[in-house]
């Protein structure tokens, strides 16, 4: 009983924060930056976080200058909340990072109030969920070990959602060295590095039949000349190389696609340099138990929804990072119909009526989420 009075009471304190969700919506909507420029968006959401009692401070302020902890209270249960602020170029919030900020500051704040002296809070301002993935660095330097969960919703599209997962990606980029020659030289023919490039890219597709889990590799050559006269001395290639389970790509798929690209470039002559030109993002693990409470906090909130196989990803995050050091769950919130992510049209909607009173609904059931979560214990 207590706890239901308290989840009651954390969804009041959400209503009363909506001023300040709508507010921090539609002053990131308006003010889009990209991954790494967060600069706005950063200083708005501190501000607001320190007039409401957290302490902020930065971890990891070398790698990530726009990237916060904020911290409230001192209780025993440490609870997580994300939020996101990054814009795509030219699109602004075509992913709905503006109201992922929304919601997990309202969230917390409300969550705070209600768990009083049981809980410390933490915010987590991640920057470039879009590009570098500041949780991946941040999971890898402890900022998130402690928890006890972490919680974020992210907007979607047609239907609210609980469950799935996300595939495991490490972005590679090969670049093919060969030598220049002419192509009509008669005596030197030089080492043709889009031969090999070409050569590689069909071994790739081969190997690519023989694989037994579930599995995405997408690659496009970037650089392969710079006249027909001349014989290539460079040629790149870019892929991106997922996979349902980060063990099955890093110890399996990575290991062999790297030693055909070596075997390729032997046998041409050629030389080959193999750089990850992004983070390594693993899969996302939803926590059972966590989805469980989300799917009774959008029933009590009167929020339809649907339920995801274990196995169904779309897409890769950073979060996916987060998920394997604590427990966490990300369900998707519906903020549009009959549109994409990463479009002009989910950018609008993520500014509109709808995506903001979504954004209440968000807050109040990862507050909802979080107080279930601290009943397990205290």
């Amino acid at each position: 009983m207590e706890y239901k009075k308290l989840k009651d009471q954390a969804c009041h304190y959400v209503d009363e924060l909506k001023p300040v969700i709508y507010g921090i919506a539609d002053a990131l909507h308006d003010h889009p930056e990209t991954g790494m420029n967060e600069v706005f968006a950063s200083t708005t959401l501190k501000k607001i976080l320190q007039d409401h009692g957290f302490a902020i401070d930065n971890p990891v302020a070398d790698a990530f200058p726009t990237a916060f902890h904020a911290v409230c209270g001192n209780g025993p249960f440490q609870m997580g909340f994300l939020a996101e602020y990054d814009a795509l170029p030219e699109i602004g919030h075509g992913c709905g990072h503006n109201l992922i900020a929304a919601m997990s500051v309202g969230a917390a704040l409300a969550f705070a109030k209600a768990a009083g002296t049981k809980a410390t809070v933490h915010v987590y301002g991640c920057p470039a969920e879009e590009t570098v993935g500041s949780k991946v660095y941040m999971s890898e330097h402890g900022v998130f070990d402690g928890l006890e969960a972490a919680v974020i919703v992210h907007p979607g599209t047609d239907q609210t959602y609980i469950g799935g997962t996300s595939y495991a990606t490490h972005p590679l980029q090969f670049t093919f060295l060969g030598k220049a020659a002419h192509v009509a030289d008669a005596t030197y023919h030089g080492v043709n590095a889009l031969d090999a490039l070409v050569d590689f890219y069909g071994r790739l597709k081969a190997y690519e039949k023989t694989l037994t889990e579930r599995h995405i590799i997408g690659a496009i050559i970037t650089e392969g000349g710079t006249a027909p006269n001349i014989v290539p001395d460079r040629a790149v290639l870019k892929a991106t190389i997922r996979a349902l389970k980060v063990e099955y790509l890093e110890d399996k798929m990575l290991p062999d696609i790297k030693k055909i690209a070596r075997d390729v470039a032997d046998a041409h002559g050629a030389k080959v340099e193999m750089v990850h030109y992004e983070p390594l993002y693993k899969n996302m693990i939803n926590d059972p138990k966590m989805d469980v409470y989300f799917a009774d906090a959008f029933n009590q909130l009167y929020e339809e929804f649907g339920v995801r196989d274990d196995d169904y990803a779309e897409g890769s995050t950073d979060v996916g990072n987060v998920s394997q050091v604590t427990r966490v769950s990300q369900p998707e919130i519906c903020i549009g119909y009959d549109i994409n992510a990463h479009t002009k049209e989910f950018a609008q909607a993520a500014g509109s009526d709808l995506g903001k009173m979504q954004a209440l609904t968000g807050a109040k059931a990862m507050a909802r989420v979080a107080l279930d979560v601290m009943g397990e214990k205290y």
